[in-house]
C-alpha cells in the first residue's frame, strides 16, 4: 500500500473524517451549531509566534462538555498521525481493514503471507497503542480539566521536530445535556483547520515516534499518565496550535497555577505500507 500524498483534504473529501457527517447519538435538549465563521483571536502565550508557527483559532457559538473537550483532542491526534504520514489510512479505516479476516489471495503463495501477517502484526500493534492511549486519556479527562494538550512528533519530548497544540483553556466545559451538538463541533474544528492549510508545506516526513502530553490538576490521582512537573512547551520546531473557545465566560488564568504536564508512558510509532 502506498503511503498517502502529501496533501490537505477538503472536510467533505477526506477519508478520515466522514464520522463528521455520521448522525450521532443526540443529548436533548442539545443546541445545534450555526455556521458562523471563526473570529480570531491572539494567542494566550506572551513568546511570539515565529516563522513556521501556525495559529488557528475556532470559536464556538455556546457551551461544549468535558466529553466535547476529550473528543477534540483524541481527534486530532488521530488527524495529525495521518496528516503526517505516520499512518497508512486514517484510524477508523485501518481498524476496519486490519480487523478483516485474512483473503483467500493472501494466501496464495508463502512469501505474500509472511509479509502480509508482518505487517499486520505491526499495524495491529500500532492501533493497539494509539487505542491505549486514546482510552486512558479519556479517563484523565474524567478526573481533572485538561487545559492544554501537546502532541509531539520525532526527536524528544523538550526538543520535537514537530509539535501540536490544543488549548482548551478558553473553554469552560458544561454538562452534555446543555452543550452543542459534537458532530457539528468537529466539523468547524477541521473546517478551520483545512482552511488555514497547516500541513501543506510542510515537507514528507520519515517515520517518527508521536508522544501526547496533556496538563491536568497536580491531585487529581492519575497513575498511568506520568507527571513532568517541571515542564515546558518546547520553542524550536514547527508549531500548530489551536485554540478553542466559546461564548461562555473563561477559568480565570490564576486557577491554572496548580495544573502541571502529564506525558503518556508509550511512544507511538508510525508505520508504512
Amino acid at each position: 500500500m502506498a503511503a498517502p500524498e502529501q496533501e490537505v483534504l477538503s472536510p467533505a473529501a477526506a477519508p478520515d473524517l466522514q464520522w463528521c457527517e455520521e448522525p450521532e447519538e443526540s443529548h436533548a435538549p442539545q443546541i445545534e451549531l450555526l455556521e458562523t465563521t471563526s473570529a480570531q483571536e491572539p494567542p494566550s502565550s506572551s513568546e511570539p509566534f515565529r516563522r513556521r508557527d501556525c495559529l488557528v483559532p475556532v470559536v464556538f457559538p455556546g457551551p461544549v462538555s468535558r466529553e466535547d473537550c476529550c473528543r477534540f483532542a483524541c481527534e486530532l491526534i488521530k488527524h495529525v498521525m495521518y496528516q503526517r504520514q505516520q499512518l497508512p489510512l486514517p484510524y477508523d479505516h485501518l481498524k476496519r481493514f486490519y480487523r478483516k479476516p485474512p483473503q483467500a489471495e493472501d494466501m496464495v503463495k508463502k512469501k505474500a503471507r509472511a509479509t502480509a501477517e508482518a505487517s499486520s502484526r505491526t499495524c495491529q500493534q500500532t492501533l493497539a497503542e494509539l487505542e491505549s492511549v486514546l482510552s486512558h486519556l479519556e479517563g484523565l479527562f474524567a478526573r481533572t480539566l485538561v487545559p492544554r494538550v501537546l502532541i509531539l512528533l520525532g526527536g524528544s519530548v523538550v526538543s520535537p521536530k514537530e509539535f501540536y497544540e490544543l488549548d482548551l483553556s478558553r473553554l469552560a466545559p458544561t454538562s452534555m445535556d446543555q452543550s452543542l451538538s459534537t458532530a457539528a463541533c468537529l466539523r468547524r474544528l477541521f473546517r478551520a483547520i483545512f482552511v488555514a492549510d497547516a500541513f501543506s508545506e510542510l515537507q514528507s516526513p520519515p517515520l517518527m515516534g508521536t508522544i501526547v502530553m496533556a496538563q491536568g490538576h497536580r491531585d487529581c490521582g492519575e497513575d498511568w499518565f506520568r507527571p513532568k512537573l517541571n515542564y515546558r512547551v518546547p520553542i524550536r520546531g514547527h508549531k500548530l496550535t489551536v485554540t478553542l473557545s466559546c461564548g461562555r465566560p473563561s477559568i480565570p488564568g490564576p486557577a491554572w497555577e496548580d495544573y502541571v504536564w502529564f506525558q503518556a508512558p508509550v511512544t507511538l510509532k508510525g508505520f508504512h505500507e
